[in-house]
């Protein structure tokens, strides 16, 4: 089974970024805990700031791989481009946030994603992205 992972923007600064919101530990660090957790499992991982390169790996794998688990980081509450395209794919997405989005500002509540998602799983810090991979399985 092939997973990507995808995290859009300021996801490349977890581990510094608000640690009281979003924990003290790297992505990448979590990311070799999930590979050794899902061995059987094959595990790809993409990050960008940039909306495009975004919506270019959901094209990417949106047809070949297994499920895509993607957090959109703001770009949930303003892409339209990010929800079509993946209107526009045949793998399903699980949309995923570290924290509970609805606990915070109200422009946090709406999201483009959300309503073409397999799920949502949002406000269980790192382990939300374990379980999207359970959901998966």
């Amino acid at each position: 089974m092939k997973i990507i992972i995808i995290n859009g923007p300021n996801l490349n600064l977890l581990g510094k970024r608000e640690p009281e919101v979003y924990g003290s530990q790297t992505f990448e660090d979590y990311l070799e805990t999930l590979k050794r957790k899902f061995q059987k499992l094959e595990l790809t991982y993409f990050q960008s700031n940039i909306e495009g390169e975004l919506i270019g790996k959901i094209q990417e794998f949106g047809f070949s791989y297994d499920g895509i688990i993607l957090n959109a980081g703001a770009y949930t509450h303003t892409s339209i481009g990010i929800g079509d395209a993946i209107k526009a794919i045949s793998t399903p997405v699980v949309e995923v946030h570290i924290s509970n989005t609805f606990s915070r500002e109200s422009f946090r509540h709406q999201s483009y994603i959300s309503g073409n998602a397999k799920g949502v799983i949002l406000g269980f810090g790192m382990k939300s992205y374990e379980l999207a991979i359970l959901s998966f399985l």
